[in-house]
């Protein structure tokens, strides 16, 4: 069997991952907000990207650190500007939104699998499970755009109180890992959905204006001060493929 094409899921993972997620709310607004391209364009932009770097993810014979994180930064930007769109464009709404996007997520698992009879990264390694697997992660952090909005504006918690709702959550996640015996495929994916609104709230805080609830970071300096810090994290810690949490390696 042919070597994931997808990191190991360690602590290191998870952290890259938050700091991956928290750069596609800054950088997504930087594109839409800040250049004012709008939403649709932005959308339109990222996902190009995205479609070119899930096209030589797949053709990459093994795991490629610096590909991979790209590949993740452009869904998760993608994710920003789809889920604005929709949630202020379309007129969805947060609560519309986020449970739409919600059922996206929930279908492309269950299709996933339903065709390929597991939804674990040990198979991300062939093409249809490549696909199923970004697919998945670019509903989910479409998701967790909205999610995160929807904390924060329509709950009234703010940006920092939806961020440590979801830190919360994470953690009570992680407490089930380490204290029970519940499925590691499903918690992962709890897990990775759940570190997207994480991100976009902490985002959001960074960048959005200080009557907003936010610091009103310039949102190209934020941008490119967690971009540098994400090259800092795949250089100092250890990348390489790996299997799924509990499960063994191809």
């Amino acid at each position: 069997m042919r070597a994931s094409k997808v990191p190991a899921v360690t602590l290191g993972f998870w952290i890259i991952k938050i700091f991956a997620t928290t750069l596609g709310e800054t950088g997504g607004d930087t594109v839409s907000m800040t250049m004012n391209l709008g939403y649709l364009v932005g959308t339109g932009i990222f996902l190009t990207i995205l479609f070119v770097l899930v096209g030589f993810q797949i053709a990459a014979k093994r795991f490629n650190p610096a590909l991979y994180w790209l590949t993740i930064i452009a869904s998760t930007t993608a994710g920003t500007t789809i889920a604005d769109f929709a949630t202020r464009s379309l007129g969805i709404g947060y609560t519309g939104g986020s449970a739409l996007l919600l059922a996206l997520v929930v279908m492309s698992l269950v299709v996933w699998w339903r065709t390929l009879g597991t939804i674990s990264v040990n198979t991300v390694s062939e093409p249809r499970a490549e696909l199923f697997y970004w697919a998945t992660i670019t509903f989910s952090q479409t998701l967790g755009t909205a999610l995160g909005d929807w904390l924060a504006d329509t709950n009234g918690l703010g940006y920092m109180g939806a961020a440590l709702v979801f830190a919360a959550m994470l953690a009570g996640l992680a407490a089930v890992y380490r204290f029970t015996k519940a499925d590691r495929v499903l918690i992962f994916w709890a897990a990775f959905i759940l570190t997207r609104p994480l991100g976009a709230a902490v985002g959001d805080f960074l960048d959005k204006p200080l009557d907003h609830g936010g610091l009103a970071f310039s949102r190209p300096l934020a941008s490119a001060v967690l971009a540098a810090a994400i090259v800092a994290l795949i250089l100092i810690l250890p990348q390489r493929a790996g299997a799924h949490p509990g499960e063994q390696h191809p």
